[in-house]
């Protein structure tokens, strides 16, 4: 800020002055009209909202006296969207400065400045990306990022239970994660379920990728006759909609289902596959049910990458005595995980928040040694539970937070780890 003659300074001091002294008027004016309307929001209902971002409301509603108090959920969503459009106010502040600075460069170089038609066509042209994302990272910033942050903070305030609106929301730090933690109930649940989640992702992610690849190795022999025809039944199955698919599968496995009807027809109980003490059998329906969903997808996509293997290398290892077994290891596989690692990461994602299979299979169960929870659910349930169904949103939003460190931390190693980062060039 040292540097630049008065009329750039004055830039620094009112966004825009520096342009409408150097000639620039129109793009001046916008400048300054931005920092105008903002000033007017900011004095106007800004500083409230920032402040009621820190207080959640001091004046507590009552319906009854008809006393309109301050509710802390809109304080809270106000208070992150003032801060967010003080962030924008100041991108464009610092690319008032970047501009104002070329443009003194310009004219000591004895060049013109440019005019807001030229500024106008430079944007368009040059720097249309700018154009091109301007709406679009709006729009990400108010629909995603504006829930995201709400969500995170939610997990530091008690909010849930009997303290909703109209009673004020404090914050109470890392108490959501202390219960989650600390309680027995809580902590016990948190314990069973995150344990049966991770191996519940394993497994379905590796039960769906390789019964895809067998599938697709399958139907790609020559020898199998009809490939179109063998292929149409698991594109069906994954064309369906998937709680369709589900809830067909709940009524086949239900008492009064088809699987039960012809248990009984040949002399035998009917088994509660789905009952509430079904512990291990649900389980394993959910991973099976889940296959049958899934194993299209990997199965295609499997196909697609077979399509485009070298087949001169089977014909080398061939010659150097390799068996099927070891050309499927040295050669298919690898090619096959290197160019599916990131869909197999976000597989496994998929699968560790995978909502749909158990809460159609199995939702609205409670267990005795679970915290409105079942031995089946995943956390992605017990969250659903939780905040949705019991109005637990502040111990939901913590173990949202928790999935998310999971999922992140779990994938980065898994990416940073693998062949496809660590030798990108090997299969080109």
């Amino acid at each position: 800020m040292k540097q630049g003659n008065i009329k750039t300074k004055c830039s620094y001091v009112i966004m825009g002055l520096g342009q409408f002294l150097y000639g620039q008027r129109v793009k001046g004016l916008l400048y300054m009209a931005i920092l105008a309307i903002y000033l007017f929001y900011l004095f106007s209902q800004g500083i409230s909202d920032m402040a009621g971002l820190f207080t959640l409301g001091t004046v507590e509603g009552d319906p009854w006296l008809g006393t309109e108090g301050d509710d802390s959920i809109i304080m809270m969503l106000k208070g992150i969207l003032s801060f967010m459009i003080l962030g924008a106010v100041l991108i464009f502040y610092f690319s008032n400065i970047r501009d104002v600075k070329v443009t003194e460069k310009l004219l000591e170089q004895g060049k013109k400045a440019p005019g807001f038609f030229k500024s106008v066509e430079n944007y368009v042209d040059k720097k249309f990306y700018v154009v091109a994302l301007f709406f679009p990272v709006i729009g990400v910033l108010v629909f995603n990022v504006l829930p995201i942050v709400f969500m995170i903070l939610i997990a530091f305030t008690n909010y849930g239970g009997n303290i909703i609106p109209p009673k004020l929301i404090d914050w109470i730090g890392l108490g959501n994660f202390k219960q989650i933690f600390a309680l027995s109930g809580i902590k016990e649940t948190f314990v069973r379920i995150l344990g049966w989640n991770i191996v519940w992702a394993i497994c379905a992610t590796v039960l769906n990728y390789f019964g895809g690849l067998l599938l697709a190795l399958l139907l790609n022999k020559r020898c199998v006759k009809g490939k179109t025809f063998w292929r149409a039944f698991p594109i069906i199955a994954y064309a369906v909609p998937g709680f369709i698919t589900l809830l067909g599968f709940k009524f086949m496995f239900s008492y009064g289902g088809p699987i039960n009807y012809y248990i009984m027809k040949f002399g035998g109980n009917s088994i509660g596959f789905l009952d509430i003490d079904a512990g291990m059998k649900a389980r394993v329906i959910g991973l099976l049910v889940n296959a049958w969903i899934s194993i299209p997808t990997s199965m295609l996509l499997a196909t697609g990458i077979l399509s485009n293997m070298n087949n001169e290398l089977y014909e080398a290892a061939s010659l150097d005595g390799a068996g099927r077994w070891k050309q499927f290891t040295s050669l298919t596989l690898p090619f096959v995980i290197f160019s599916t690692t990131p869909t197999l990461i976000t597989s496994f994602v998929g699968n560790f928040n995978n909502f749909g299979v158990f809460y159609f299979l199995r939702g609205g169960l409670y267990l005795d040694n679970y915290f409105l929870a079942s031995d089946t659910d995943l956390l992605i349930n017990w969250l659903y539970n939780l905040s949705i169904d019991n109005n637990y949103y502040g111990i939901g939003a913590a173990v949202s937070l928790i999935i998310f460190v999971i999922t992140s931390v779990i994938s980065l190693l898994a990416y940073v780890n693998s062949s496809a980062f660590k030798k990108e060039d090997t299969f080109r």
